[in-house]
């Protein structure tokens, strides 16, 4: 039986047959949170970006990742948190998204990158309903691991609407 908490690599059948997704997760502003890893493309060290003239706050410019224009979103400002300087931790992990346009690849900027775990789908919790202007739409579950919570993001209602408004359609078609 697979650990739901052990990292990917030490599982046998790490999705498949058990029912569960493998995550990637990440640290941002102290709280652990976790992207599904058929999202992501790949990980690379802070580098400058290049800024987008009167994009929002969060989109902090684009990058040239092997000739293809990305724009990168800046999590602790989309997650209305603190803003600190990057740092050698500090990662842009590069991400597909879905949505009404079709796909789109993104690099989100988080302050760095912890482990790749296999949740099943039954250790995997909903997002508590905190009413107000709260929007739990970017959390698809939460889940435990060594005592702690990792907030599981449902990255296309998190990112793709940033990157729809925040940034000229052509970019990362």
């Amino acid at each position: 039986m697979i650990n739901t908490a052990a990292p990917a690599s030490d599982s046998l059948d790490p999705v498949g047959a058990t029912g569960g997704a493998q995550y990637l997760t990440f640290v941002c502003a102290g709280e652990e949170y976790g992207i599904n890893i058929m999202r992501v493309l790949e990980i690379k060290g802070w580098d400058k970006v290049t800024r987008v003239p009167y994009a929002p706050a969060y989109v902090l410019g684009v990058m040239n990742l092997r000739g293809m224009i990305v724009p990168v979103i800046n999590l602790r400002v989309r997650f209305n948190i603190e803003q600190r300087e990057f740092d050698s931790s500090t990662v842009v992990i590069v991400v597909r998204v879905q949505g009404a346009k079709g796909e789109k690849t993104v690099g989100v900027v988080v302050d760095a990158v912890s482990e790749v775990y296999t949740f099943l789908n039954d250790t995997i919790k909903q997002a508590p309903d905190l009413g107000g202007s709260f929007d739990s739409d970017c959390i698809s579950g939460i889940a435990t691991v060594d005592k702690k919570m990792v907030m599981l993001l449902d990255i296309d209602a998190l990112i793709y609407e940033c990157v729809e408004a925040g940034t000229s359609s052509q970019l990362a078609s």
